[in-house]
């Protein structure tokens, strides 16, 4: 694997010699331009043998720290001829650089100096120049002569930042589905006069609830995209009464809606198929169990137990008749129903333009393949992008492709919450263990995101470059440490 290398600064602040410079008459060795906590650290070795100051003249060594219109003088290093020297002395003159100069008679000076000067950090000498500057002086302090000479510069230190994670999201592609099945279903709450099978339209709130059947049938006969295929019509009646009278009428009943529909449509024989359940006690046994009856535990035990139909709904009467009332008035009612499902086929969709017009239209008309179909066309991790897969995961909540692609989307966009939730219900493919990968990389779990891009090295394209980064990352945080 490739080793990564991360310099924790984009620029050293210490400068080094490249070799002996000179430009003002000495040579400068080994300099040092850096930072140290609050102060700035100049070092350099400077070298006078070339250095030839005359008796009457003097020589001011002088560095400075430059930036723009800041500049700051440190100590200069004075060298003084032989009357110069003696005129400072005897006239108990201060020397050119002032106190903090340091001070030669060129007849005593060193071949080598080592210069070694702090100051104060101030903001401005981010970016600032070190510079060696040399003036010459004549009788009187006459300025004969300038000259400068640039050797490093300072810039203070920028941490790279750590190294971020950047998936590679590998999107599946759905098994195409051939023939595209689907239903839609319903319950309707027919009225009937006791001991009547007939169904009469104008009875109580009979015409409401034949509408919903004929409004269901309708949104997809009416469909030029769809083909009805088959209906079902399963009939319910109430544990209220006898039960061979309940299983006649529940029958009877169910037959009758179904003759109903039949001479609406016209649909051919065999078209609508029927059941039946005599008494509802599943339903019975829900509405209890969630009701706040104070002697609900006592009636489920009764309805669990192992009595005839007709037993349990006497003895729930006698044993507990103000809540049977209560059952009787909210509950047997909702019981006695008529659920039915109409199923169709829906055409295959090939047309890009019409698909993504699909998709926010009429998303139910969709297969898995023609929303991936959808997506393709569009730019990865775009708002139209995700909405596909969000609208797909809506239609297919249990797939477990829909989920997989859905939570890849969640994590382009930065929802590792939701792309959690989804994993959850994505299956145990190759795919699936590289999203959980770059789940667990987006939220720093580099231990568990290895072990799962290690798993699938070789089975998804981008594990080998995830493991790189991980490395990468790793080896930031071994010397971050350091």
């Amino acid at each position: 694997m490739k080793k990564h290398i991360f310099l924790l600064t984009a620029m050293l602040a210490v400068s080094f010699s490249l070799g002996a410079q000179e430009s003002v008459g000495v040579t400068v060795d080994d300099y040092v331009f850096t930072r140290e906590g609050n102060l700035m650290n100049v070092k350099m070795t400077l070298g006078f043998s070339g250095l030839d100051v005359p008796s009457d003249r003097a020589v001011l060594i002088t560095p400075w720290i430059v930036k723009g219109s800041d500049s700051l003088a440190l100590a200069p290093v004075g060298v003084y001829g032989r009357q110069r020297y003696y005129h400072y002395v005897r006239n108990g003159e201060s020397m050119l650089g002032g106190e903090d100069e340091i001070s030669y008679r060129s007849s005593k000076l060193p071949s080598t100096l080592d210069y070694d000067e702090v100051t104060k950090f101030q903001t401005w000498m981010d970016g600032a120049s070190l510079e060696l500057r040399r003036t010459d002086y004549g009788c009187c302090s006459k300025v004969l002569d300038r000259s400068a000479q640039s050797l490093a510069s300072y810039y203070e230190p920028v941490e790279v930042p750590r190294p971020v994670f950047e998936p590679r999201y590998a999107y599946a592609q759905p098994v195409e589905e051939t023939v595209k099945t689907r239903s839609l279903s319903g319950s309707a709450y027919i009225d009937f006069p006791v001991n009547v099978s007939a169904i009469r339209p104008e009875y109580r709130n009979n015409k409401v609830e034949l509408a919903k059947i004929q409004a269901t049938i309708d949104s997809v006969r009416n469909d030029s995209d769809v083909n009805i295929t088959s209906m079902s019509i399963k009939g319910f009646a109430s544990p209220e009464g006898k039960y061979s009278v309940n299983e006649r009428l529940a029958s009877e009943r169910t037959v009758s809606l179904k003759n109903y529909v039949e001479n609406l449509y016209h649909f051919g024989k065999g078209f609508i198929s029927t059941s039946y359940e005599p008494e509802n006690w599943e339903g019975l046994r829900a509405w209890v169990e969630n009701s706040s009856l104070t002697s609900k535990d006592g009636i489920l035990e009764i309805i669990d137990s192992d009595r005839e139909p007709d037993n349990k709904e006497f003895a729930i009467r006698k044993y507990y008749p103000d809540e049977y009332q209560t059952i009787l008035s909210d509950c047997y009612p909702a019981l006695r129903r008529s659920d039915y499902k109409v199923e169709y086929v829906v055409r295959q969709f090939t047309d890009t333009d019409e698909i993504r017009s699909l998709v926010a239209d009429a998303p139910q008309k969709l297969s898995l393949s023609e929303f991936y179909i959808a997506a393709q066309t569009l730019e990865p991790g775009s708002s139209e992008f995700n909405e596909v897969f969000e609208t797909a995961v809506r239609m297919y909540p249990d797939d477990e492709t829909a989920n997989l692609n859905a939570a890849n989307s969640a994590m382009s966009r930065g929802d590792l919450q939701l792309a959690g939730r989804y994993l959850k219900k994505a299956g145990d493919s190759a795919e699936a263990d590289y999203a959980r990968a770059c789940l667990a990389a987006l939220n720093d779990d580099l231990d568990t995101a290895e072990r799962l891009f290690t798993k699938v090295e070789g089975k998804v394209g981008g594990a080998s470059e995830a493991l790189g980064q991980l490395a990468a990352i790793r080896e930031y945080d071994e010397q971050k440490t350091k």
